[in-house]
């Protein structure tokens, strides 16, 4: 297995300047198809704190981005979002949901990026302590752990990618993907089918899930929004919000990102 160990911003500086629109379009109808089916399940309603954020910067002429935030009875937050210049190599597309706090099945985090070339994440974002919690370890993480060794074995196209900054690394599941790989068609289409399992999945624990006492609800929301705005502030990648818009806009699209400027009520 080969690995990428670079920062986001070194990767795109040391690559040749690419127009990669069209892998952009196939990710983002990919992420489309996957909130589709999460549209389909759950009753959301768009946080009128991020209408602003529908279209930013100056795409397709230049840098631009979008980020569209959600909230809903069972969701806290939902986001789909991205951000970049795909004319000049680089975009940066989220799906991510974070459940409310009557269940506990893990919130779903997915990224996809080109810069030029692709990468994935794909993870199951716990929400409590896997060493100390073996059994939520067990229902689900060992599950899915023959799968994720099997797509480490098999695909020598994908370089793992460890993270420079350790926070970043403290964060993956133990079966989280986070893979580098060339823009061919066949390895779109297996992130793809990873994608589209996976959040099929995710759906079925969410339906089969039990209650979370309503004592114990406060306490875990708390965690959950610790955790979510902990990973978008410490992100290595807002650089290049940075380097596109400004810190003030990066900032802004941060606070959207864990919900710092929301209206809607929390579940």
């Amino acid at each position: 297995m080969k690995e990428t160990l670079q920062h986001v911003e070194q990767m795109l500086d040391e690559s040749p300047t690419v127009d990669v629109t069209e892998t952009f379009h196939r990710f983002g109808a990919i992420l489309d198809g996957l909130k589709a089916k999460i549209d389909a399940r759950f009753e959301l309603t768009r946080d009128p704190s991020t209408e602003a954020l529908e279209s930013y910067g100056t795409y397709p002429d230049g840098p631009g981005g979008t980020l569209a935030a959600y909230s809903g009875p069972e969701v806290d937050w939902m986001v789909r979002s991205w951000l970049g210049n795909p004319a000049a190599s680089f975009a940066n597309l989220h799906l991510t949901v974070w459940l409310g706090p009557q269940i506990r099945v893990p919130h779903l985090g997915i990224a996809m990026l080109v810069w030029p070339e692709g990468w994935f994440y794909l993870d199951s974002v716990p929400r409590t302590n896997l060493l100390a919690d073996g059994e939520y370890y067990d229902k689900y993480y060992e599950p899915v752990n023959d799968g994720w060794l099997a797509h480490r074995e098999q695909n020598p196209d994908f370089e793992w990618f460890t993270s420079r900054a350790g926070f970043i690394r403290a964060s993956l599941s133990p079966t989280a993907h986070c893979y580098s790989f060339p823009r061919a068609e066949k390895n779109i289409e297996l992130v793809g089918r990873l994608l589209d399992e996976h959040v099929d999945r995710w759906l079925g624990w969410v339906d089969e899930a039990e209650a979370v006492p309503e004592a114990d609800r406060a306490a875990l929301a708390a965690a959950d929004l610790a955790t979510r705005r902990n990973i978008a502030e410490r992100d290595p990648a807002n650089v290049m919000g940075v380097r596109y818009f400004g810190q003030e806009t990066t900032d802004r699209l941060v606070r959207g990102l864990w919900g710092g400027d929301r209206e809607l009520p929390r579940p």
